[in-house]
């Protein structure tokens, strides 16, 4: 990461109703306790990180849960350890730390600690306080706000879960420093997306700071997680569990969940590298079905693979295994295709009854180039 003079943070209220949580983004937040801690009410809490994290980070954080009663769970690094039997891990660890109602759950590190201790926390006495304190870009600006939590099946990713809203978000980007060079982006696919669904400003914005932003330098990268936020927040406080607009955040996410479940959740795709291959998928689909034109699917290649993100299908994998895969999306009705798909640059939108004939299509033609 370029580091500069330490940019002042910046704070996104994400507003539900009565409730709202603090999005906090800045250098050196891990460290500022009085700003966090007041977000915790109880007198238990229970941090939940990785084995590649946790070294890296976890005593910062101890330092601010001084006078606590508070422990570690620790889980192995990847998707594929996003399970119930972790769950229910987590879940004996609060017990034994004796956890009442006002206790809280930490999540250190990426998006999969995130949905993990969410979920923990909204199972362990029907709904206690997280804070999520993301590591990794694609957590800062996707999975840690909006409250989805949740565990993978074999059948699919996220098919089991809850919305349970964190009390903050603690987005420490000098975390950002130890991503390696892929996660980091990985993340950028998520920030690309918010722009791509309905920001054209915010894409142009991108296609002018992208080399910028693949170097980490610090303020534009600030820029883009705050900007990708203040997106999602407002989508967010509109749909909390997603019953219209709120969908259209999973432009790509049906391809690539499918592509992720397909690679059994292995290094075959990151999430972010998942999302940046379907949303490229998605405009490709756009344009087979007539909804967009051939320039929109190439500037969105162009920004991508100005990123460093990949725009191809894994060698490899069979459409018709890809297509099931999708039809388990929890986006689907009455038994037919619902995607997010596009008009063009920020103008996404939803898409009920997609013939599956033109998936199909999309999936070998992008196999096969």
């Amino acid at each position: 990461m370029t580091m500069t003079s330490k940019q002042d943070t910046r704070t996104i209220d994400v507003a539900l109703g009565q409730r709202s949580y603090p999005v906090w983004i800045g250098q050196g937040l891990l460290d500022d306790h009085t700003r966090w801690r007041s977000a915790l009410r109880g007198r238990h809490a229970l941090v939940i990180s990785n084995r590649t994290v946790a070294p890296l980070y976890l005593e910062r954080v101890a330092k601010g849960l001084d006078g606590l009663q508070w422990s570690p769970f620790l889980i192995d690094d990847g998707e594929a350890h996003k399970t119930f039997a972790n769950v229910g891990l987590a879940l004996e660890a609060l017990a034994q730390l004796g956890a009442t109602r006002d206790a809280c759950v930490v999540a250190l590190g990426g998006g999969v600690v995130g949905d993990l201790a969410g979920f923990s926390a909204a199972c362990w006495m029907r709904g206690i306080d997280f804070i999520q304190m993301p590591t990794t870009l694609l957590a800062m600006v996707d999975s840690s706000v909006g409250g989805k939590t949740g565990v993978n099946l074999p059948a699919g990713k996220n098919l089991v879960g809850a919305f349970h809203q964190p009390r903050a978000v603690v987005a420490d980007i000098d975390t950002l420093a130890t991503l390696p060079q892929r996660e980091y982006r990985a993340g950028l696919a998520e920030v690309v997306k918010g722009a791509a669904i309905g920001d054209l400003p915010f894409f142009e914005w991108l296609e002018r700071h992208a080399d910028a932003l693949a170097a980490r330098e610090t303020a534009p990268l600030i820029e883009a997680i705050a900007r990708k936020v203040q997106y999602k927040a407002g989508v967010v406080a509109r749909d909390e569990t997603e019953q219209g607009e709120r969908a259209l955040l999973n432009l790509g996410h049906t391809f690539g969940h499918a592509l992720e479940a397909a690679g059994k959740y292995t290094t075959t795709l990151l999430h972010g590298e998942g999302v940046a291959v379907g949303m490229l998928l998605a405009a490709q689909l756009s344009e087979r079905l007539g909804m967009s034109q051939a320039a929109d699917t190439a500037r969105l290649h162009r920004l991508l693979t100005t990123l460093g993100l990949p725009t191809a299908i894994p060698p490899g994998m069979d459409p018709e295994q890809l297509l099931a895969l999708m039809r388990l999306d929890k986006k689907n009705t009455a038994g037919t295709l619902r995607l997010i798909l596009w008009r063009g640059v920020g103008k996404a939108e939803i898409v009920s009854g997609v013939a599956e004939d033109a998936v199909l299509a999309t999936l070998r033609d992008a196999i096969t180039a």
